[in-house]
């Protein structure tokens, strides 16, 4: 694996931010130093290179957008709800940036926050300080996220310690599109999720703290299905008029051992989706407005989909949810790994070999 670096730009503050590109046998990732994003990722195949992640070509359009592009979410991925929550007995309230949600960490999370990086033989490493009280969490928390590029495999390590107990819940947020950033929509995808429930949400997109089972819904995908697919007037119901939004049950532990949880597939292109966390949210795109991205590429609703590993959403609210809080003193860590396989995968067969 190979990193080089280059100056992307600067922020409307002034702050330098830096692209560094990670290259092997083929494949490419771009990282920026503004919110730690996966700006490119460029898969080789036997009809030419494909870039399937969606991202901007300057700086001024990542911090003018809400879309979080790539980036690193934190300190708590996904909703709050009513933006706040009680620990030791002191309750703390949240920036409310999703209407009385707290979505993604606040007004200014980790994806508005330019980071320090390093190279390691190995790979790019993240690192950010962020202070007590921002956005109304408790405890300045000491994070480290590293990326690393090998055999086609995309590894994101999280490590993070805390000087107070705090809830944390970090994902990357990468839209991807396999038939490339810039081909349209991701309805056709082929997916496979290996989750019996999912945690269904109300009408703010807030966990009700119940589980459903995915049988008989849009949502089984226990064996692969095309998105976009038989999709009726009861299931849009299910899907609150929509499309996909939700947390996806793979675990009821906090951590676990690595393990394979998602398959998407689309022109040749598979994507196998590893990770330690309980949890996997899948976002296809709904609230992408139409924006002109990488290129030139105009991206609208449903142009990319996350497939972001996570912690159940609210866990900090919802007592029979995993453990969210980070204790003072102890140390947050997770891996996600997206590895790219192109040829014939029987997903079924992988699946069951977890």
């Amino acid at each position: 694996m190979k990193i080089d670096k280059c100056v992307f730009g600067q922020t409307k503050e002034g702050m330098i931010v830096d692209c560094y590109t990670l290259t092997d046998n083929g494949y490419l990732m771009e990282v920026l130093t503004y919110g730690g994003a996966i700006r490119s990722l460029v898969i080789p195949t036997s009809a030419g290179a494909v870039d399937v992640a969606l991202g901007f070509d300057d700086v001024a359009t990542y911090e003018s957008h809400s879309f979080y592009f790539g980036a690193i979410i934190g300190r708590v991925a996904n909703r709050i709800g009513d933006a706040c929550f009680e620990i030791n007995g002191k309750e703390y309230q949240l920036d409310a940036n999703e209407g009385t949600n707290c979505l993604h960490g606040g007004f200014v999370g980790y994806d508005k926050m330019v980071w320090q990086a390093r190279t390691e033989v190995d790979g790019l490493v993240m690192t950010l300080k962020d202070y007590n009280n921002k956005c109304g969490f408790p405890g300045k928390l000491d994070l480290e996220v590293k990326y690393s590029l090998k055999d086609g495999a995309v590894s994101i390590d999280y490590l993070a310690s805390c000087d107070e107990d705090t809830p944390i819940n970090l994902t990357n947020h990468c839209y991807f599109n396999l038939g490339g950033h810039d081909s349209g929509s991701i309805e056709g995808h082929r997916i496979q999720i290996v989750a019996d429930y999912i945690t269904p949400v109300d009408e703010k997109l807030a966990p009700t703290g119940a589980l459903l089972s995915v049988s008989a819904t849009p949502f089984d995908m226990r064996k692969s299905r095309i998105i976009g697919d038989d999709i009726n007037s009861e299931d849009l119901q299910l899907l609150l008029g929509s499309g996909y939004d939700h947390n996806f049950v793979l675990s009821d532990e906090s951590w676990r051992e690595l393990s394979l949880v998602a398959l998407l597939e689309f022109g040749g292109i598979k994507m196998q989706c590893l990770t330690t966390m309980p949890g996997i949210q899948l976002y296809c795109g709904n609230f992408i407005t139409d924006t002109k991205g990488k290129n030139g590429a105009i991206y609208k609703k449903r142009s990319g989909l996350c497939l972001e590993t996570q912690n159940w959403p609210d866990a900090v609210n919802k007592p029979g949810f995993p453990n969210m809080i980070l204790s003072k003193g102890e140390q947050y860590r997770h891996s996600t790994i997206y590895k790219f396989v192109t040829g014939v995968v029987n997903c079924r067969r992988l699946i069951n070999q977890v």
